[in-house]
């Protein structure tokens, strides 16, 4: 904790070290804690992000029992975020939630550290992570806060990255298929149709899934698919399709 706070005083002091030589506003000589986060939201409300970050460091070294500590915490948090820094964000947000669990912040807090991972999550063909991480971080949200505003929002940005999820899947999927390598990709059409039933790719996958054992010569297995498809799907968008496969079932044998 020491090191901690021996380190922290460098940074700070660096920090008005570089203040002064550049002159951004700084925190007034002698300012208490009320006054310090009064500066410091005056800077933040003004976007002179540098100045506010000064003076919420100074609450939480100076005055980290005071009423105002865990407003710093949030502040800094959010400077994050507007500043793209998304990692350090979903720290801070996290650190919140973890020092300060009562505080009228939590549940923005915790809302903000999905969102932040939510703003990580690279495109489909990348690693995952921090897709899975805001999944699950916006639905501990859900659960933690069943009635917050924000419920709704959350839902939304899940399904979206559900939606991803499975688009990876079933584009390995037909990847497979196009090297003909056909039963691989019966394994990544399961992966969408056991675990993605509520994205948009759903339907597809079951279709890929029809034609790919029809192109093994799996009729059986087909027919009880497409009568699964049509279970699903009575109005659905390929229903041609799967209908044209089904009048031609048979052609391939088992």
């Amino acid at each position: 904790m020491k090191k901690i706070k021996f380190l922290l005083v460098i940074v700070i002091g660096f920090s008005c070290y570089l203040l002064t030589s550049c002159g951004i506003t700084q925190v007034p000589e002698g300012a208490n804690a009320q006054e310090t986060y009064e500066f410091a939201m005056e800077q933040f409300e003004d976007e002179d992000y540098l100045a506010a970050q000064l003076g919420f460091d100074k609450i939480k070294l100076q005055y980290p029992a005071s009423i105002y500590a865990d407003d710093a915490q949030y502040y800094l948090a959010e400077i994050n975020f507007s500043e793209s820094k998304y990692i350090l964000a979903a720290f801070n947000y996290s650190t919140l939630r973890r020092i300060y669990p009562q505080s009228e912040y939590a549940h923005k807090a915790l809302f903000k550290t999905a969102l932040s991972y939510y703003e990580l999550s690279p495109n489909y063909d990348r690693d995952q992570e921090y897709t899975l991480k805001a999944i699950k971080t916006f639905s501990e949200f859900q659960a933690a806060y069943p009635n917050d505003s924000l419920y709704q929002q959350a839902s939304e940005y899940i399904q979206e990255l559900r939606n991803k999820l499975a688009f990876r899947e079933l584009f390995t999927a037909d990847l497979y298929r196009k090297i003909r390598s056909s039963k691989s990709s019966l394994v990544y059409y399961q992966s969408v149709i056991d675990n993605y039933k509520d994205t948009d790719h759903f339907e597809e996958a079951v279709v890929g899934k029809i034609e790919t054992l029809d192109y093994l010569g799996r009729a059986s297995e087909a027919k009880k698919e497409i009568k699964f498809y049509k279970s699903q799907f009575p109005n659905g968008d390929l229903l041609s399709k799967v209908q044209e496969i089904e009048s031609n079932l048979g052609k391939n044998q088992e």
